[in-house]
């Protein structure tokens, strides 16, 4: 009796404690991280409601209402994601980087062909896309594996180790092939090398090792007869390169989209004058080249909008790395927020024609569901860390 009534009290007292630390966790959320990603989803939504209007007849909201319901579950996810110890991903880290890579290899395998390339997998009715949640698992395991040897994060063992590690989803998601996604994740390589302290000395090898990288991609194999890159891929470069070397074929693309952010002018044509994108001249216009529909129905106001409420995002998830609890919450926040950066960036340069042509989705804005729901939880994962670090400073 005297053993049941002690284990009813020790459950109780267990219970108050995890409902403590609930409302502490809540009370130090990050209410202008969280405000600025769900403005950013609003816009998105408003963006894609323009863009695709015309897009089918009988349903012009369409792929507003698909969009909305990716958005639900995407802030079901954060919300999940918020109320969940980062410390959990730690322990875990190497069961979440095989999972990850496991997920990966079965595009190769179960994964239809589209557009000649392997990247999504079929669930039922569900269809998504293992790389873009793998940008966020890549990150966690790779926090996980350097806040295991944090007293031996300087060593060059540890550095190579790292990258080796990293470079095997790297190459899985090359090869199927997505250059943009690979790059993402080469982009989270570097930030959480960087954010765990790595040396200079070994930050600036692996600099130089990247530079050897791109010059025997892009230029010594191919002059040997050995071409890394699909073909695609290289007249994407090389019309990055040349801008003006074929207008009606390589360039298209790019010609089209910055003629459609120059007719946008100050405040836009609206979507029922934008030409450019209801008469389908802009290519892939509500994924890829979003931010160029985008910017020629809300103008120069609109992509100010836009793109204020990510540098917003940017800045608290950076101050979130400083706010970090432990060396692992700081890798994993840097990782994310610099994976985000990176993804928005390539997307709006690309359309300008100061970046190459990758395909790289517009976070929050182009039409798709495992962008949203990925970005989504991996925003919520930054509010959880922010959260934490909190509660444990004012203990």
């Amino acid at each position: 009796m005297l053993e049941y009534a002690g284990s009813q009290r020790t459950g109780a007292r267990s219970r108050r404690r995890e409902a403590g630390d609930l409302v502490a966790v809540v009370r130090s959320v990050d209410w202008i991280l969280l405000g600025g990603v769900l403005a950013l989803v609003g816009v998105g939504l408003w963006a894609i409601s323009g863009i695709t209007l015309h897009d089918v007849t009988d349903h012009p909201h369409y792929f507003l209402y698909r969009q909305s319901v990716y958005a639900a579950v995407g802030i079901a996810g954060l919300v999940v994601a918020t109320l969940i110890d980062p410390d959990v991903y730690r322990r875990y880290w190497r069961l979440i980087f095989v999972a990850t890579a496991s997920v990966i290899v079965l595009v190769f395998i179960a994964g239809p062909v589209t557009r000649g390339s392997h990247r999504w997998l079929h669930l039922g009715s569900f269809t998504f896309q293992p790389s873009e949640f793998g940008k966020l698992l890549f990150v966690l395991a790779l926090a996980g594996f350097l806040a295991e040897r944090a007293r031996r994060i300087g060593d060059a063992d540890t550095t190579l180790r790292t990258i080796g590690l990293g470079a095997i989803p790297i190459v899985l998601v090359f090869l199927q092939p997505d250059l943009g996604t690979a790059l993402v994740y080469a982009a989270a390589l570097a930030a959480v090398l960087f954010v765990a302290g790595t040396r200079w000395l070994h930050l600036s090898a692996l600099g130089i090792a990247v530079v050897v990288a791109v010059l025997l991609v892009l230029w010594i194999l191919p002059s040997a007869g050995f071409h890394v890159l699909k073909p695609y891929q290289q007249q994407r470069i090389t019309g990055f390169v040349h801008p003006t070397s074929d207008p009606s074929g390589a360039t298209y693309n790019i010609e089209q989209s910055i003629t459609a952010l120059a007719s946008g002018q100050t405040r836009g044509r609206g979507p029922n004058g934008s030409t450019q994108t209801n008469l389908d001249f802009i290519p892939e216009k509500n994924t890829d080249f979003v931010f160029a529909s985008y910017g020629e129905q809300r103008g120069f106001i609109g992509a100010i909008l836009l793109l204020g409420l990510y540098l917003l995002v940017v800045w608290r998830g950076l101050r979130v790395v400083t706010v970090a609890g432990d060396l692992f919450s700081s890798i994993v926040a840097g990782g994310i927020v610099v994976a985000f950066l990176f993804q928005v960036f390539v997307n709006a340069g690309m359309t300008m024609g100061i970046a190459p042509i990758t395909g790289i989705p517009l976070p929050f804005v182009s039409v798709g569901g495992s962008s949203m729901i990925a970005n989504l939880v991996a925003m919520g994962v930054l509010l959880a860390i922010h959260a934490r670090g909190r509660t444990r400073r004012r203990r």
